[in-house]
This record gives C-alpha cells, structure tokens and sequence, in this order.
C-alpha cells in the first residue's frame, strides 16, 4: 500500500492494530492454558473478553469512516506471539512460566497502547471526533490492562518464580 496522506496512514495504522488484536484474539486461550496461576488464567480470559469488544470498536470506527481495511499483517504482534510460544515451550509450567509469560503480555500491552496512542492522534487530527470515542476507550482498557498485569507481578507471582527457581 502506497501511503501518501494522513488519511492513508490512518488506515494502515488501523488495518495493523486489526491484525493485531486478531492476532491476539487466538492467543490469548493459548496463553490462559500455559498458566499455573489461576488469576493469570483468569486475567487473560478476561482479556479475551476485551480485545473481542476491542475488533468489534475498531470495525465501528471502519464503519463510521466508510473506509475499507487493508490486507496487511501486523509483524509486531506476530513477533511478540512467537516469543509467547517459545516461553511456553521452553519452560514447565509453574511460576517461573507465569513471570516470563507476564512480561511477554506487558510488551503486548505496551505495543496495544503506543498503536492506539497514534491511532487517537491521527483521528484526532483528521477530524474524527467519533472515531477518537472508540479509540480512546479501547487506549483506556489497555493502560487498565497493563496495570493489572503489574499488580499480579507485583503480588507475588515474580517472588514465586524467585523462590521457584
């Protein structure tokens, strides 16, 4: 795809964060049944939950738009799901897996949130008011993420894997 406008690339940047979220969207059961900790489980069950929520945001914002999204892979994401893949398949499952496989969804998070960060501002600056709505709730929901993620660290799951290993 030839990106010549703002516009332009706010549709790249929307088609890649679809993919991503696809992308996410089949890993993230994957990811729950890795886990030892069943609030881990649970955190990415619910995170499930949102990204699904999260497609059906950005296929409004399409809709709203009357664009069409573009074919395009977001390599980003293929990236981190690969190194989920390698964690869960170089480690037993326990509490060192869970620390490992929290990291690896914080730099998704941190990727969601740098993707919808641009995406807000591009709306924002193109004049789609209602486009920066959906936008911004799904930014919010992946900041909440993170935070979460953070706290089940934070609560004992990296001292765990300490005292694990």
């Amino acid at each position: 795809m030839t990106i010549k406008t703002l516009e332009d690339l706010f549709i790249h940047e929307l088609s890649d964060t679809h993919s991503a979220e696809r992308q996410m969207a089949k890993a993230l059961p994957k990811l729950a049944r890795a886990t030892h900790n069943p609030d881990l489980a649970a955190a990415f069950e619910l995170h499930l939950e949102q990204t699904n929520v999260q497609i059906e945001r950005l296929d409004q914002v399409v809709e709203l738009l009357g664009a069409r999204l573009k074919r395009i892979k977001c390599a980003a994401m293929e990236g981190l799901v690969e190194e989920s893949k390698d964690v869960i398949e170089s480690m037993d499952k326990g509490p060192l897996r869970d620390a490992a496989l929290i990291g690896g969804a914080q730099k998704v998070e941190h990727y969601e949130i740098a993707s919808y960060g641009t995406l807000c501002a591009l709306a924002k600056q193109l004049g789609h008011t209602d486009a920066v709505k959906l936008l911004k709730a799904t930014l919010d929901e992946e900041k909440a993420t993170d935070e979460k993620l953070t706290l089940l660290a934070e609560a004992g799951g990296n001292q765990m894997a300490a005292e694990a290993g």
